[in-house]
């Protein structure tokens, strides 16, 4: 992120907005040939913002039920044991561990756990701002379903997944 797009947050608490914050992915499948595009629903979050702005943290969970590509057999596929094993695994959360600035960007590293698998991640925060009630975060990073566990259905199913988060949240 840019210093052009940022408005740091005041101090404190936020709960995310499940209802209005989005976890959007895209992978390829097929080889590689076809773009797959879905979904995630965020069960809960919250930001803590701090003094420095460097020592905020993160920390959300999604649900491994409600990933949705579109295609119903895929989906439920998806959700089986053979990848996200959601039934036994019904959280997918992220927690940050360091939130740093260079010259022209924020990054929010952490790790997220799916399928019971711990792996690091790292955002790079393209957007955020705020208005006297909340504030609002578009964040982007490639997860590595590997990382996770998640190894069936190598070739036809693409490693990684690019991760688009929009993220809406209130004071507290």
């Amino acid at each position: 992120m840019t210093n052009a797009t940022v408005q740091p947050p005041a101090v404190g608490t936020y709960l995310i907005d499940p209802s209005t914050s989005t976890i959007r992915f895209t992978t390829r499948h097929m080889f590689g040939a076809q773009a797959v595009k879905g979904t995630f629903d965020l069960r809960s979050g919250e930001i803590l913002v701090a003094d420095p702005l460097t020592a905020s943290q993160v920390a959300a969970s999604a649900s491994a039920d409600s990933f949705a590509t579109g295609n119903p057999k895929r989906d439920k596929h998806v959700k089986s044991a053979d990848f996200l094993q959601a039934e036994a695994h019904p959280e997918i959360s992220f927690r940050s561990s360091e939130l740093i600035r260079d010259d022209a960007s924020w990054r929010l590293r952490g790790t997220i756990t799916a399928r019971g698998n711990t792996a690091p991640i790292e955002l790079t925060i393209i957007e955020a701002t705020t208005d006297p009630t909340g504030l609002a975060l578009r964040a982007t990073g490639k997860v590595d379903r590997y990382a996770h566990g998640i190894t069936k259905g190598k070739g036809m199913a693409a490693r990684y997944l690019t991760l688009d988060i929009s993220a809406h949240a209130n004071r507290v």
